[in-house]
């Protein structure tokens, strides 16, 4: 069997390590600060529900696993596939949830969650975030909240405590996303080494423009519990 090195996807896995040990040693101190300074309060609007405000609802593999048991139908592959092999086969890092025609939640209804007491890691976090992510001008740094002055208060008071917690929860969703992609990458990469496979663009930009026009079905591999999950989708699902 032929190995094939694949240098775009090393570079990937190397970034994402990098990111990790940024994570781990970027101090909590200074996080608990910005949270605090911040003071944001969150005022129900369900705006951060829909896609006015966010693309997508990205899943760890725990939330993948509690949504699987309440709807799996809620299930989709996670925009922005990772790669495509030669033979026009996508592969993502996990999953997303599904959004209604309107571009709001899927569990979201009056403007209120259906699952609160059981939502996505990412839902009990939002809006804060801590990762290196590039701003308007191309300026990549740490980002610490997402959709800064577009929903919910600022400047309200948030005592020691509350802004510990948000640095706990956030950085350990950070973390666990981070291995989660690390292991993705990981996966393909052996199986891409196994099975004679690369990563193309050319083939990437094609399928994805003939998708769209509805020309073709596509096939997405999904990285979920420590395999790949295999889906068909048509045009209009994705």
């Amino acid at each position: 069997m032929v190995s094939v090195i694949n240098k775009y996807l090393e570079t990937e896995l190397a970034e994402a390590k990098k990111d990790l040990e940024g994570l781990r040693t970027y101090p909590d101190s200074d996080f608990a600060c910005i949270v605090k300074e911040l003071g944001f309060k969150c005022e129900l609007c369900a705006r951060c529900c829909t896609k006015e405000f966010n693309d997508h609802v990205f899943l760890l593999d725990s939330d993948a696993a509690v949504i699987k048991e309440i709807d799996p139908a809620a299930l989709e592959p996670a925009p922005y596939y990772e790669f495509c092999d030669q033979k026009g086969r996508f592969y993502v890092s996990g999953y997303a949830l599904k959004t209604k025609a309107d571009g709001s939640c899927i569990f979201l209804e009056n403007k209120r969650c259906k699952i609160y007491g059981k939502r996505p890691s990412i839902c009990r976090v939002y809006p804060y975030m801590l990762h290196k992510e590039a701003d308007e001008t191309g300026n990549v740094d740490w980002r610490q909240i997402s959709g800064l002055n577009e929903h919910g208060s600022y400047h309200s008071e948030l005592d020691d405590s509350e802004c510990e917690a948000v640095v706990r929860e956030t950085k350990a969703y950070e973390k666990a996303y981070l291995l989660q992609l690390i292991d993705f990458f990981k996966a393909v990469q052996a199986h891409f080494e196994k099975n004679g496979l690369k990563h193309v663009q050319r083939t990437y930009d094609k399928r994805i423009r003939e998708f769209r026009k509805g020309e073709v079905e596509i096939e997405v591999f999904v990285y979920y519990g420590g395999r790949f999950e295999k889906h068909t989708l048509h045009s209009g699902e994705a």
